[in-house]
């Protein structure tokens, strides 16, 4: 038996989150009034480990803070949702990130201070603690600089100590998509969203995006925003159904806001994958995981338990 069901090394920061549907900021010290401000915890990988814990599973995280305000308060929301924070590194030389979000509920923009961020390396995630889980999640890849060149050892590592992967690299900022492909043969599941999916294959038609992805990883399922989700399958989740491609809708509620969905449709649909489930199902519960967090500001908050998820699986 394993002491964690997921391993996830990444980034760590909150997220000022600034929210007015007619959001637009100026510059000339012209003073711009918003409906709501928000100060909670941010970064791809938390909110994928909270989502995750929230749905039950055993999570244990990995990642640099600085000494600092911004750092504990990381810290204390990990602990908070049930995360395992022992292994997270506190260095006094590191100022620990910080995004503000403009958000104008139908669409985002992100101010980023890298901090911290980027300032794991693989060398600082020994194989004892690999060999503790079951499962390893990496997310902000782009974002990772420090991680990065060594991810794909990373990924042997965990493979050769019988985990399972899964992969969300997030948009990269140079548009250049730098050895995603050459990683994706060590990846069980990969989950891009649709402009990151078409990006890194250059096919516009969704389906066909997936199936060429799939190539390389077993399992793809690609977030579609409003219009839900679809999955292509390899041969890690066998599906009842038989159907290599599946699709779901998203579920219809009322959007606060969007920030830390594709993260928490992640969880729901990696949890799904270490249950075991039908691709099918396991897609229907990560729409349902990403859905049922927007009715909330911030990443965390609207996350649903595994029984609220499944009344729409």
């Amino acid at each position: 038996m394993k002491k964690y069901d997921l391993l996830v090394p990444g980034e760590l920061n909150p997220d000022l989150i600034l929210t007015d549907p007619n959001l637009q900021a100026q510059f000339g010290q012209a003073e711009t009034l918003v409906q709501h401000a928000a100060l909670t915890p941010g970064s791809s990988s938390v909110i994928f480990a909270c989502g995750a814990a929230r749905l039950g599973l055993k999570v244990a995280f990995i990642g640099v803070v600085g000494n600092d305000l911004f750092g504990r308060f990381m810290i204390e929301a990990l602990v908070n949702r049930g995360v395992d924070t022992s292994h997270i590194i506190i260095d006094p030389r590191q100022q620990t990130g910080l995004t503000v979000i403009l958000n104008r509920v139908s669409d985002r923009a992100m101010l980023t201070h890298l901090g911290a961020i980027n300032a794991l390396r693989a060398e600082q995630i020994p194989d004892d603690l690999l060999a503790q889980a079951r499962h390893l999640h990496l997310a902000s890849y782009f974002l990772q600089t420090h991680l990065r060149p060594d991810v794909s050892d990373l990924f042997r590592r965990a493979r050769s100590l019988g985990l399972s992967t899964s992969l969300d690299t997030n948009w990269d900022p140079d548009e250049k998509w730098i050895g995603v492909r050459a990683l994706l043969p060590l990846v069980d599941v990969f989950l891009p969203n649709e402009n990151e999916a078409r990006a890194l294959t250059g096919i516009d038609s969704l389906e066909e995006a997936a199936r060429g992805l799939a190539t390389n990883s077993k399992v793809v399922a690609v977030k579609l925003g409003a219009s839900g989700g679809l999955a292509f399958q390899g041969d890690a989740i066998p599906d009842g159904a038989g159907d290599a491609i599946q699709r779901a809708p998203a579920i219809p509620v009322e959007v606060v806001d969007t920030v830390g969905a594709g993260d928490t449709f992640d969880a729901g649909f990696v949890y799904g994958f270490l249950q075991g489930w039908p691709m099918g199902k396991a897609l229907r519960l990560g729409i349902a995981c990403g859905s049922l967090s927007t009715q909330k500001s911030g990443g965390l908050e609207g996350q649903p338990t595994l029984n609220e998820a499944l009344k729409y699986c």
